[in-house]
């Protein structure tokens, strides 16, 4: 089970510095935005599509990076958070640091704009779209490599199918930033795979 975390806390920081950088970030700007800021970091990095565009448009496209990095209250972080500590470990060490902290950004990126596009007057924040590309990713590998072993892939399936029920169910969820992270985790892993075969029948 790739899933199960074993590592002490300086062995966790060691080997997953990008996972223990984001949750880090993450709180640290919870945090200050709630004790110190009241609000303001919320209110100038969410993502925000209305009628007449005026958030959904490249003269403010740092929003859907900040928005990967606030949150809306203390459950919204905690589940967010607490999925990264035990789920994103395992996709790190796979991709390497470096592949993997653009792989988090851009399913975040591709969660929020297509968030932004699909409702005409919507707003967001959170790493939802980048967590969901990690499941996308774990998707990939377990249907289409079959490279898991059985209990972590029967993991994946149980997760997704939690997660897109909760998705669909519950109210004030970025349906469309699920979806979108998830698709794109998807495809990044398979031209990732793509690019690692490539490579290993050149030699």
């Amino acid at each position: 089970m790739i899933f199960l975390r074993y590592e002490s806390f300086r062995s966790y920081l060691r080997f997953y510095p990008v996972t223990s950088a984001i949750i880090a970030i993450n709180l640290l700007v919870y945090i200050l935005d709630h004790l110190v800021f009241n609000g303001t970091l919320l209110d100038r990095g969410f993502f925000r599509s209305t009628p007449n565009g005026h958030y959904f448009s490249f003269d403010e496209p740092w929003r859907y990076v900040t928005a990967e990095f606030l949150h809306l209250s203390i459950s919204h972080i905690f589940y967010n958070m607490f999925s990264m500590l035990i789920f994103a470990p395992p996709l790190e060490r796979m991709l390497g640091h470096v592949r993997y902290a653009g792989f988090y950004l851009l399913c975040g990126i591709v969660g929020n704009l297509l968030s932004a596009i699909a409702s005409t007057e919507t707003y967001g924040a959170g790493a939802s779209g980048s967590i969901y590309g990690v499941f996308g990713a774990y998707l990939y590998l377990a249907v289409m490599k079959r490279s898991m072993d059985v209990n972590s892939r029967k993991t994946v399936y149980t997760i997704l199918i939690f997660g897109l029920l909760y998705t669909f169910i519950a109210p004030n969820i970025g349906v469309w930033a699920h979806i979108g992270g998830l698709f794109a985790g998807f495809l990044l892993m398979y031209i990732y795979d793509w690019y690692v075969t490539l490579k290993q029948n050149r030699r």
